[in-house]
């Protein structure tokens, strides 16, 4: 595994960690055993530099090669700017909240796991280049987002924000994932850098155009581009270090970065430069005058955020325009916007990194950031001061400060696109400038805004919740930090020039460029009176006015109108859906289990059957089939009759029973047939059944079955009768000629020789199909923790009202249950030994006798079954004080960590090998790796099983 994989999988990695050894530190802050992981990194990125700057690095792991998904990691310019944000900033922002967050008073140790998963996935998000790898990354911002807004998840404002930002998010997402999808259907492939040279082909292309805009609906919703903007302000409920991080620095700039990176592939449709460009500018100019109505300086931040996102979106659109206009000095000229988006890229994440750390100062001091309670600051917060006038600056775009460099060639870029020979914009194309410094004008009017009425003025000690005072250090030391490198940057801008933009800029516009030239990006503050001097000293002036006038008007305690606000439309079409969806679920979840059956069968009746018509796979084809000796026939007609029976008992045990002697006779039939892995199977999954099947009816209302045999038994029959034809059609159907070659002999010839294994089932399911296997038990144990939560919410719900349910039993009876038969317990005794020594035998020997992790996991879960009839469940509980939940999250990290061991040696995820050992004692043994896989799933399994049996029957304590 290659240095650039590591770094994306260590903040995992330590993730998962977190919860083990956090909260054993005792004094100690967990943000310090954090802190380590984002600063290796960033120094990692930053021995990069020299070697970006000549060639870019690539490094694949196979991981589903089959069907093209490899983890491919991809190092160049634009990659690595943005590394070096996500570790840069992540290490000062990790320090900022070890001072910010009470380690006494806030959940810590999930706050540091979260920010982890979210460092991992903007770094695989940056580093990918296999498409489906990055939608993968992508949405897990979305949900490490989602826990960070709601982290303080007591309040609703939390709870709010988090959702929206989820909804929002994740459905661009899934339009992106769409639009990724087509682009495969065009190209073949997943892969950034092989879609790359096929760019003439997609040209005429009639898919073009959609998937152009289904992936910029998934960069538009995650960079916060109008209309989809409105789920940033609402995230600000997050904490202060979350804001700084994800919403000025990081996962904002996602969006940004898809459109950088997928520049190269659509920037010859003119489709792409306009709906960029429009974007954009409407954004920016949205965000910066919604900026100044707020009251709160982190909506005022958001907003502004917004403003400036929009701003780079601007001028990446405009930027493509050099691909349109490729010959000659136009090609060079309109890529000078993509410098100017990449450098105030940068320049944004250091000064809005450092406002936001001032606003969370400014919070934690005073107690509040309503701007009307505040003021007078300057004196008792100097520092801050200090920090909040580089930051306002630079974002204003005033000099010496780094924003105005790069305000000034956004300047540039839109009075040089008034040249261009794309649609109107001979016409149109002098708007694009006014409305930029229109925004511009905004924009400095609320930075001044954000720094005159929180320092300056009178002190309104009466206003605050507590007397303010200076920060201590560690609160001050990240923003003094991004303040100092605003100034550095600001007053040496071609520092970043050279290293980080000139690389950038080769990655986006590779065709720009000849064999072995370069882009010269050369920054400089005088270049003489030239109209973007002009327009900056127009916004100076009339921004001063306008913060005059701002404080004559006392607009700080107007009420700002919202008619057109986008939260309204997004709060009704959301109320919308939410009445209609309980409308039409009130119609059909009526609480009938008989109901739900008779959904399920109709359904399965109806769509096997329209395949069957539609495909004309029903019929009889003549076949030879095997003799049927009198075993198989006396089993059969045993099965038939129990079946038969079971409608018309009346007793719920005895049908239970007997729906169990159904399951037996499909065991002998398994025997019958020499399939020994299949009859084990079947036999411990029936009676762990069996067993959960009477936990289950002990707690439901007694059954009127002189009432229900009189109504709607007819329905019964015709569902029944046609569920079992349809099913015996699909039998004939599949026992006639094949359309395919059968795969099962690949699996006979290569169990062993791939697998090292004998036993073709074993092998199948923990190699052949592991993936399968992995995703068939992580459901198991999403299942086992939905029935948990249900039940201890009911059993909570029903604790508080101090009720029973009508006519049931109360659900803490079954935990005083326990058998009074003195040969059953004397005899589980002796046999629940025997039952785990067997099942622990089933376990080793599966991977060439039968059995297996999941039988094996089984029998023993049969066996804790049998100790709890005979001993009630209080004994397992003393006898295993096991956490089963956490065991089966044991048992699911060891066969996802066997998979990603696979690529430490550099093979496909879950790849498994094995050999020949001379072993102490046990002479020549043969070891395989799927063991460990195998472990992992006997783990879950009787976690899942465990979970569910005392979930169900043990007593609320």
């Amino acid at each position: 595994m290659s240095l650039l994989h590591s770094a994306i999988l260590i903040p995992l990695a330590w993730a998962v960690l977190m919860p083990l050894f956090g909260r054993r530190l005792g004094n100690l802050h967990a943000g310090w055993l954090v802190l380590p992981i984002p600063i290796v990194l960033f120094v990692y990125f930053c021995m990069q530099l020299p070697l970006v700057s000549s060639q870019s690095v690539m490094k694949t792991l196979a991981w589903m090669p089959s069907i093209g998904l490899d983890f491919t990691v991809y190092l160049d310019g634009l990659s690595l700017i943005f590394a070096l944000l996500i570790s840069g900033i992540g290490s000062l922002v990790v320090l900022y909240s070890t001072f910010y967050l009470d380690k006494n008073k806030e959940a810590i140790v999930s706050f540091y796991t979260y920010l982890l998963i979210f460092m991992g996935a903007m770094l695989g998000i940056v580093l990918s280049d296999n498409l489906i790898v990055l939608y993968g990354f992508w949405e897990l911002t979305s949900i490490s987002s989602f826990l960070l807004i709601a982290f303080w998840h007591q309040r609703q404002k939390s709870q709010y924000g988090a959702q929206k930002s989820m909804l929002i998010t994740v459905f661009g997402g899934l339009a992106m994932l769409a639009g990724i999808i087509l682009l495969y259907v065009m190209t073949g492939t997943f892969s950034i850098r092989e879609i790359i040279p096929q760019v003439a082909q997609l040209a005429d292309d009639p898919l073009i155009v959609p998937t152009l805009m289904l992936i910029l609906l998934g960069a538009f919703t995650k960079s916060a581009q109008f209309p989809f903007h409105i789920w940033l302000p609402d995230a600000m409920e997050a904490p202060t270090p979350v804001s700084a991080y994800l919403h000025s620095a990081t996962m904002v700039k996602a969006g940004l970065y898809l459109v950088a990176r997928l520049t190269p592939v659509f920037a010859v449709q003119e489709q792409w430069f306009w709906l960029i460009s429009g974007v954009g500018l409407i954004t920016l100019i949205y965000g910066s005058l919604q900026a100044i109505k707020q009251k709160d300086l982190k909506a005022m931040l958001a907003y502004s955020t917004i403003s400036q996102l929009g701003l780079i979106m601007c001028l990446l659109g405009l930027g493509s325009a050099a691909v349109l206009n490729p010959d000659g000095a136009g090609g060079e000229m309109y890529a000078k916007a993509t410098a100017a988006a990449l450098f105030h890229l940068l320049n944004h994440a250091m000064f809005k990194g450092a406002l936001f750390m001032v606003v969370g100062i400014v919070d934690h001091e005073t107690g509040t950031r309503d701007l009307r309670k505040l003021g007078g600051l300057m004196a008792l917060m100097p520092v801050t001061f200090t920090i909040a006038v580089i930051g306002a600056g630079s974002m204003a775009g005033l000099p010496p400060f780094n924003g105005f460099l790069s305000k000034e060639m956004f300047f540039t870029a839109v009075l040089q696109i008034r040249q261009m020979s794309i649609g109107d914009l001979s016409a149109w194309g002098g708007l694009v400038p006014v409305v930029a410094w229109i925004a511009s004008v905004f924009t400095f009017i609320y930075s001044m805004v954000l720094l005159t009425r929180t320092f300056g003025g009178k002190l309104q000690s009466d206003q605050l919740e507590v007397q303010p005072h200076e920060a201590p250090m560690g609160l001050l030391f990240s923003p003094v930090v991004l303040a100092s490198l605003v100034i550095v940057t600001g007053l040496f801008p071609n520092l970043l020039g050279a290293a980080l933009v000139e690389p950038a800029m080769e990655a986006i516009h590779p065709t720009l460029l000849a064999a072995g030239e370069r882009f010269d990006v050369h920054l400089q503050y005088w270049h003489g009176w030239t109209p973007e001097i002009w327009m900056t000293i127009g916004v100076a002036g009339v921004g001063t006015g306008g913060v005059l006038l701002y404080r004559r008007l006392k607009l700080q305690n107007r009420p700002w109108s919202n008619a057109l606000n986008a939260n309204l439309l997004y709060d009704g079409g959301l109320r919308l859906l939410d009445g209609l969806s309980r409308q039409v679920t009130d119609r059909y979840m009526t609480g009938s289990i008989r109901r739900y059956l008779v959904y399920i069968f109709v359904c399965f009746i109806g769509a096997l059957g329209i395949t069957l018509l539609w495909t004309g796979q029903i019929g009889w084809s003549e076949m030879k089939l095997a003799p049927v000796s009198a075993y198989e026939t006396i089993v059969v007609c045993v099965m038939v009759v129990a079946a038969l029976a079971i409608p018309w008992i009346k007793n719920r045990i005895a049908a239970i029973l007997v729906t169990g002697a159904v399951g037996y006779m499909v065991t002998l039939l398994f025997v019958l047939y020499r399939a020994p892995d299949l009859a084990l199977t079947q036999m411990i999954v029936e009676t762990v059944s069996v067993a959960l099947f009477l936990l289950c009816f002990y707690h439901l209302p007694k059954n009127d079955l002189a009432s229900s045999a009189s109504r709607g038994k007819w329905l019964n029959l015709t569902i029944a009768g046609g569920a079992g034809f349809i099913v015996t059609l699909i039998v004939i159907g599949a026992s006639g000629p094949r359309n395919f070659e059968s795969i099962s002999s690949f699996f006979v010839q290569e169990s062993y020789r791939l697998g090292g294994g004998k036993n073709m089932v074993n092998v199948i399911l923990v190699d052949f199909r592991g993936f399968d296997t992995l995703l068939e038990i992580t459901v198991l144990g999403i299942a086992s923790l939905g029935i948990y939560s249900m039940i201890r919410l009911r059993l909570a719900e029903t604790k508080q009202r101090g009720e029973m349910r009508g006519n049931r039993l109360p659900l803490n009876g079954m935990a005083n249950y326990r058998s009074n038969d003195v040969i059953l317990k004397t005899i589980s005794k002796v046999v629940v030994f025997i039952i785990v020594a067997f099942s622990l035998y089933l376990f080793l020997a599966g991977h060439n006798n039968p059995g297996g992790g999941f039988i094996g996991a089984l029998m023993t879960s049969a066996a804790l079954v049998l100790l709890a009839v005979a001993f009630g469940l209080e004994v397992i509980e003393k006898v295993l004080p096991i956490n089963f939940r956490l065991l089966t999250a044991a048992g699911l990290l060891i066969a996802a960590l066997t998979g990603v061991g696979s690529f430490l040696f550099n093979v496909p995820f879950l790849s498994h090998t094995f050999g020949h050992f001379e072993l102490p004692l046990l002479g020549d043994t043969e070891l395989a790796t799927a063991v460990l896989f195998d472990l992992g799933v006997y783990l879950a399994v009787v976690g899942v099983t465990m979970t569910i049996i005392l979930t169900i029957g043990k007593e609320e304590r």
